[in-house]
């Protein structure tokens, strides 16, 4: 079970130990936020080797540049950019493979929807790299300029890819409020 820094300045000081070679303090950084972030991995790829991978690649990057690390600033969220980003790389790779993400996927591509309200349910519904498109934007809160960016497309295709699977996942028959216990 992974546990929050109660305040900032200890994590500060375990990053700063870290930075001096503590493997103590490497490992108690490891075990507060490795869960965290091999979920978010998870949700990303869907692939629980995938997820083990880019959690691994994520704290050898920590690593790599802990130095450069500020300490007045909590670490998660540098982390989870760091994980997001390698997410990111992993599917761009796929789709080099396997073509290109388009928003025709939604609707063409998509698998048949159960029944069920679990949000973690309906995002595995959606290919890999839709679900990673709303899970940072409507999750994490990157903005679409930042996911157009970071994907090599426009703006506009990230407002319509998040949209229109938004749109799916809201059509899904348990989803619609009318199916909620009263």
């Amino acid at each position: 079970m992974e546990t929050m820094p109660t305040d900032i300045r200890e994590e500060a000081a375990l990053v700063r130990r870290a930075r001096w070679g503590d493997q103590r303090a490497f490992e108690t950084l490891y075990d507060r936020h490795a869960g965290a972030i091999h979920a978010l991995a998870y949700r990303l790829t869907g692939d629980r080797g995938a997820a083990e991978d880019i959690t691994q690649d994520t704290f050898l990057r920590m690593v790599q540049f802990i130095g450069g690390l500020r300490g007045d600033r909590p670490l998660r969220p540098w982390l989870k950019r760091v994980a997001a980003n390698a997410a990111i790389d992993r599917l761009r790779r796929e789709r080099l493979v396997s073509g290109s993400i388009e928003a025709d996927a939604l609707v063409d591509g998509a698998p048949a929807m159960d029944t069920g309200l679990d949000a973690s349910t309906l995002l595995r519904r959606l290919p890999a790299d839709i679900r990673t498109l709303v899970w940072l934007h409507t999750v994490e809160g990157w903005t679409h300029a930042e996911l157009a960016q970071r994907f090599g497309r426009s703006e506009s295709w990230s407002k319509s890819i998040v949209s229109r699977a938004l749109q799916q996942l809201r059509a899904h028959p348990d989803t619609r409020s009318d199916h909620m216990p009263p």
